[in-house]
């Protein structure tokens, strides 16, 4: 014979529940965070608890010029977005292309390269005659 197990919830913690709900999160997923295995107990909950068993919706209320200037907006910064893809595409191009120069040419060719030894003595030696 196999024992059935019976949840007794709190009041508390039903509200608890349909506030966050209400602030958003789905059923499924309350179910699954909590362990609630009824197919309807947070839906009665919704309908007792709930004020009016409503979710909370934005709603936002916006001049034809503003509707306007988001559009604006938002494309300009698709523009953006697709720039900044195409420097970084052509900084990784040129960064590639460098490090094969370096490789073939077995030089240090970086803009802020350390001088070698050699090379940074015959500098000052030409500087200290001049």
């Amino acid at each position: 014979m196999t024992e059935r197990i019976i949840k007794r919830y709190s009041d508390a913690f039903r509200r608890q529940v349909v506030a966050e709900y209400e602030a958003g999160i789905r059923i499924t997923d309350l179910k699954k965070k909590y362990g609630i295995g009824g197919q309807t107990t947070i839906q009665r909950w919704i309908e007792k608890y709930a004020h009016r068993s409503l979710r909370h919706h934005l709603v936002r209320i916006q001049s034809a010029q503003e509707v306007d200037r988001i559009r604006e907006l938002e494309g300009r910064v698709r523009e953006l977005e697709q720039a900044l893809g195409k420097v970084t595409l052509e900084k990784l191009a040129l960064e590639s292309t460098l490090e094969v120069f370096q490789e073939l040419a077995e030089v240090d060719a970086k803009k802020n390269a350390v001088l070698s030894s050699s090379a940074s003595g015959k500098k000052r030696s030409g500087q200290a005659s001049a």
